[in-house]
């Protein structure tokens, strides 16, 4: 597969991922709350039931390519400090990892029963909040290189 193939799908999964935790941290979050709270419950569930079908492969893809994109900056990613590139890339990689523990912690609270709407809550703000860490880390890179 090519890099720029790889490339693309990796923006384009990023878009995704990006977008829906934007909409569902700034706009459903407060939308729902001026629907009564058997409509509000019934939301969450469409809403939670949809998002887990489509953001498993979202992320799949985000990270898979990712992956792909990383192993074509391995000999900088060996050497993070070396260069403003290689430390921002580094810088970069960290935070996608760290929202990629978040989504696993995700999955185990629904699945153990502890998810909450406080917890949910806290962990939607920050992962979007690492998301537009690793935007501006993704720009800054394009001026290091």
């Amino acid at each position: 597969m090519s890099y720029l193939l790889i490339k693309i799908i990796h923006l384009c999964a990023a878009a995704f991922f990006i977008g829906g935790v934007f909409f569902e941290v700034m706009i459903v979050s407060y939308a729902s709350r001026q629907l009564p709270d058997t409509a509000r419950q019934q939301l969450g569930a469409a809403l939670g039931m949809r998002a887990r079908k489509v953001m498993h492969w979202v992320v799949l893809a985000l990270y898979g390519a990712g992956l792909g994109l990383a192993w074509n900056y391995r000999a900088s990613l060996a050497h993070p400090f070396a260069s403003s590139f290689s430390f921002l890339l580094s810088l970069k990689i960290a935070f996608a990892l760290s929202i990629l523990g978040h989504f696993i912690l995700v999955v185990w609270l629904l699945r153990t029963g502890r998810a909450t709407p406080r917890r949910s809550r806290l962990i939607h703000y920050s992962v979007l909040t690492q998301m537009v860490v690793i935007l501006v880390l993704a720009k800054s890179m394009a001026f290091a290189w």
